[in-house]
């Protein structure tokens, strides 16, 4: 598979915020790649850099071995692009926002995007003015994939969509795109969604990638275990690769990283024994690793 996308070391600043702070991201493709995190985790920069909308401060941006600021042309023509904020001339009707964008793509699908409104139900005849926020959001992802675009980038997709879109229609276009080789990079703040259309997942906290890798990889080296005491703890014990727990007294759940032996070991030394384990939901993990868990364990 060839490489679409190569950020190495990339840092930016807004009015002496750190936005992005050393971010290396790669993407490859045929791949649907997500990335997760809460509002400000740099995100939204990072997909901003990739389309030439941001300069890099320091570090480089490649989007297929072409600099985007340098060659817009060159990388936007053969990207789509779905922003967070549906920005979208009011004044068109959909079918004009269609062959407006055509004009841009002369790899445009028209039976494609027919195919789609159909799908959306939107019609053809309503101007943007006139669309409410979920309209909005399908006639803008329309625009973003009938030209059918080698990278495919979207901000927040999910944003005014009802579950059945989301779920259906939503998957589906993502899946279509990755299974005809392209590539998918797409944020998003519900991590089930994350988990259940992603390939590959990286985690961003305070514009720092806090974990990256591919989807099954990164679940497999997070477990989440249930722990049963004979001494009652006020606080949580300090265990060996914890880094969430909750509960009180004799029984705890605890997410935890690295080897499951080592971590029954831990156990076994404060008195302990492992009830029951099974690979971490992503929320999970994210929550454990962004310390928002309720109770947060003592360092060590």
């Amino acid at each position: 598979m060839g490489q679409i996308v190569d950020v190495i070391d990339l840092s930016r600043s807004f009015g002496g915020k750190r936005a992005l702070d050393g971010v290396s991201f790669h993407a490859a493709a045929g791949q649907v790649y997500g990335l997760v995190g809460a509002n400000g985790a740099g995100k939204t920069t990072l997909l901003k850099h990739l389309l030439g909308l941001l300069r890099a401060a320091t570090g480089s941006v490649r989007v297929f071995d072409l600099d985007p600021v340098r060659d817009p042309v060159g990388v936007l023509s053969r990207a789509g692009y779905l922003s967070e904020e549906r920005e979208l001339p009011e004044w068109m009707r959909v079918d004009e926002l269609m062959r407006y964008t055509q004009a841009f793509h002369p790899t445009w699908d028209a039976a494609y995007a027919r195919a789609l409104l159909e799908s959306f139900a939107l019609d053809p005849a309503k101007k943007v003015k006139e669309l409410s926020k979920g309209m909005r959001a399908q006639a803008a992802l329309i625009a973003a994939v009938a030209h059918r675009p080698a990278l495919l980038v979207l901000d927040e997709p999910s944003s005014g969509l009802d579950a059945v879109v989301r779920r259906d229609i939503l998957d589906a276009i993502v899946r279509t795109v990755a299974d005809d080789g392209r590539t998918v990079i797409f944020s998003s703040h519900l991590l089930d969604e994350v988990e259940r259309m992603s390939d590959h997942v990286t985690l961003m906290h305070q514009g720092r990638v806090m974990l990256s890798g591919v989807l099954d990889d990164v679940r497999r080296g997070y477990q989440r275990s249930r722990v049963r005491f004979v001494e009652h703890f006020e606080q949580p014990p300090v265990l060996e690769t914890a880094l969430a727990m909750e509960g009180g007294g004799r029984t705890w759940s605890v997410v935890h990283s690295g080897s499951l032996e080592q971590f029954h070991h831990s156990v076994l030394a404060r008195g302990g024994e492992v009830v029951d384990s099974r690979d971490a939901t992503l929320e999970e993990i994210f929550l454990a690793r962004a310390g928002r868990s309720r109770q947060p364990v003592e360092a060590a």
